[in-house]
């Protein structure tokens, strides 16, 4: 529904620039059939112009947006900035010949349009109670400006004995479904109290189609487990949404996936070393790229039916975890990892998955307000929904300005990390002025709530940085890195001009002697 309405507001776009355009030729005094083709080169070039500032300022997308001002202010920003691009483009080239009625006629007439439609979508919006406030959202970012943030509540549900244990679901998976996978039954029985599940609300399937848990009573299963492997579902998130749906508040959803861990080592131990590479690479392409490219994954999932997709580790258990459910356990069994689940909330409208290549990561700003980065993907897909899983799995060891032993940043995202390519969008932000050139680095959520209380007050006091004071001061664990924040927040208290200037120095001075690069 989002790229639909982000399609739609594109076309009245265009619409109304080409119209605009039209107009300001009509108004001219002269034959129109003189003015037409002479402008039409330049409109392209201006056209493009335009369209590329558009998606800089974010301007197709409504989404998350609350208030007038947000919905008139990237119209503004986009037509300022296009305006200022074409005043400089006829001064550079001496286009001084071009009539300023049409030029500059368009871009008013368009600004006027744009602007008359924002408003006019902002109050259908508002009266249809589309921009009604998410309570979560705005109990969240209220906790982060008061200074009192602390990781999202995860309630511990447990289902009590049953009265009569034969009732439970317990003796059927040991004598019946699972006498299998005597690993399985040892892992589910550590983590689930298999004599409060009753059998009657318990669901044991081998599916890898919706069709088959989408009419089941809501809310009416205490477990529900899949044998069948995710890497064969075609829409992962309905089937872990609708599983979710399925389930009561605090049950239990098992299921399986082949890693594509797994699958390299499948296929290293299958093939010579030579063939290995050719077969695995094309596999990769075909089965890990082609799922995510547009048009391409059309072709892909016509002929595959979405079978067999190569997936991660983090992204399945970062899917679980944007569809509510909260990740108890996973580990390999039989050439499969499987995961342990359970529904701790709803899945939530208000989340922006990190698919694509160019991702916005939502992060705390200055005076704890919610701000979205703009990054390059170095992570697999939804890695940002397990931070926290990643942080307690890995004994809460933070190395730095990372995790130590992070299995959600892919191969070659250390490659871009080490040459920063991934940062390169934010000068996005830089421009829209969410941050500025030197300072603390933008933190998630997950990782504002792990600072002291001291250092989050402090911290919202500030616009975050592109360039951080990590870089320069270069600290080895977490306790090091709130000192080295600290000293360069209290060093620009008293002097912001110097100091951004010492530390930009000795950041570089740091990267191009001492080898400093990120993680």
């Amino acid at each position: 529904m989002k790229r639909k309405n982000k399609i739609f507001i594109f076309i009245i776009d265009v619409t109304i620039i080409i119209l605009s355009f039209l107009f300001t030729i009509w108004l001219k005094p002269a034959s129109r059939s003189i003015y037409l083709p002479q402008y039409l080169l330049p409109f392209v070039g201006f056209f493009c112009l335009w369209i590329v500032i558009s998606f800089v300022f974010d301007k197709y997308n409504f989404h998350n947006r609350y208030s007038l001002k947000q919905y008139v202010s990237p119209v503004l920003k986009t037509s300022i900035t296009a305006l200022a691009a074409v005043l400089l483009l006829i001064i550079l080239f001496g286009l001084f010949h071009y009539s300023r009625l049409i030029v500059l006629g368009t871009i008013l007439l368009v600004t006027f349009l744009e602007l008359f439609f924002s408003t006019i979508l902002y109050y259908h919006r508002k009266l249809i109670g589309v921009l009604d406030l998410p309570v979560k959202f705005t109990k969240h970012a209220t906790a982060i400006h008061n200074g009192e943030v602390d990781d999202q509540e995860i309630i511990q549900y447990t289902f009590p004995d049953l009265d009569d244990k034969k009732d439970s679901i317990k003796e059927a998976l040991y004598s019946k479904y699972l006498s299998h996978s005597e690993e399985l039954l040892q892992l589910i029985a550590s983590k689930i109290n298999l004599n409060g599940i009753h059998s009657n609300k318990s669901l044991i399937l081998n599916t890898h189609t919706i069709y088959n848990i989408e009419n089941i009573d809501p809310e009416s299963q205490q477990l529900f487990i899949n044998l069948h492997k995710t890497n064969d579902i075609r829409r992962i998130n309905q089937f872990f949404i609708q599983a979710n749906n399925n389930l009561q508040f605090g049950g239990y959803f098992v299921g399986c996936v082949e890693t594509i861990n797994e699958k390299y080592r499948k296929f290293k131990q299958r093939y010579p070393i030579i063939v290995f590479h050719i077969l695995y690479g094309i596999n990769f392409i075909y089965t890990r790229v082609f799922p995510k490219m547009p048009i391409l994954k059309e072709i892909y999932f016509a002929v595959t039916k979405g079978s067999n997709r190569a997936l991660s580790k983090a992204e399945v258990l970062g899917r679980l975890s944007y569809c509510g459910l909260n990740i108890i356990s996973d580990k390999d069994i039989n050439n499969l990892l499987y995961f342990i689940v359970q529904k701790v909330k709803k899945p939530s409208e208000y989340e922006f998955p990190s698919y694509g290549h160019l991702i916005k990561l939502q992060r705390v700003g200055k005076e704890g307000k919610l701000i979205f980065i703009y990054k390059l993907r170095t992570m697999h897909p939804y890695s940002e929904y397990i931070q926290d899983y990643v942080y307690s799995t890995g004994g809460g060891t933070i190395d730095g300005d990372g995790f130590m032993n992070d299995f959600r940043i892919a191969g070659w995202g250390k490659f871009m990390r080490k040459l920063w390519i991934d940062e390169l969008p934010m000068f996005i932000n830089l421009l829209r002025s969410d941050i500025k050139f030197v300072g603390i680095r933008p933190l998630s959520c997950h990782k504002y709530c792990l600072y002291s209380e001291k250092m989050r007050k402090m911290r919202a006091e500030f616009k975050p940085g592109l360039i951080p004071p990590f870089y320069a001061d270069l600290p080895k664990n977490f306790e090091e890195l709130e000192e080295s924040e600290y000293n360069y927040l209290m060093k620009y208290k008293k002097n912001p001009i110097k100091t951004d200037f010492n530390y930009f120095f000795k950041v570089w001075y740091n990267i191009i002697f001492k080898g400093a690069r990120s993680k």
